[in-house]
């Protein structure tokens, strides 16, 4: 190795370092762990507007969603897909009432969202979204987008019980 070289070697910007990625920048492919159970990452809903997203999660053959929000802090809720059926998203209640709880709605807004491999719905769009939550915290989530409905139940996770594996 030539003297310049090494003397240029001496001077040069070390690489930085790799950014950790968190939840909020998962892509299909990753892996994460949500509550002690290990998920591949197969879909994932961006809305920009919020700085929200909903991940699609496949643990074998079973399918649930993480919803997670940076507000002040990171919120997370997992949620799995709920039977039900609405006609018209004018018609969509103020108080919902499953298996004997009543569930309020706590907040509603809509918004452009960015989609990326398996989810519910096929393509980006405009979607609207009413997040109901019951006196012993239980959740429900209602999403319209394109003319169908999806409509969740679940419960808020503690952040410390999220966690990235593996991401690509």
């Amino acid at each position: 190795m030539s003297v310049f070289k090494r003397i240029g070697n001496l001077f040069a910007k070390p690489e930085p370092p790799k950014a950790e990625k968190s939840m909020l920048s998962l892509m299909p492919g990753d892996i994460c762990e949500v509550s002690l159970v290990t998920y591949e990452v197969t879909g994932r809903v961006h809305n920009r507007g919020r700085n929200a997203v909903v991940l699609t999660l496949q643990d074998g053959n079973t399918i649930a969603y993480l919803h997670i929000e940076e507000r002040e802090t990171l919120q997370y809720a997992l949620y799995s897909p709920l039977d039900g059926r609405l006609d018209n998203p004018s018609e969509v209640p103020t108080e919902l009432e499953l298996d004997d709880k009543v569930f309020f709605l706590e907040e509603e807004y809509e918004g452009f969202v960015l989609i990326h491999g398996k989810t519910p719905f096929t393509q980006g769009g405009q979607q609207h979204v009413w997040q109901y939550q019951s006196d012993d915290y239980g959740l429900v989530r209602i999403e319209w987008q394109n003319g169908r409905f999806m409509l969740y139940e679940g419960e808020k996770v503690l952040p410390g019980d999220v966690k990235v594996i593996r991401a690509n």
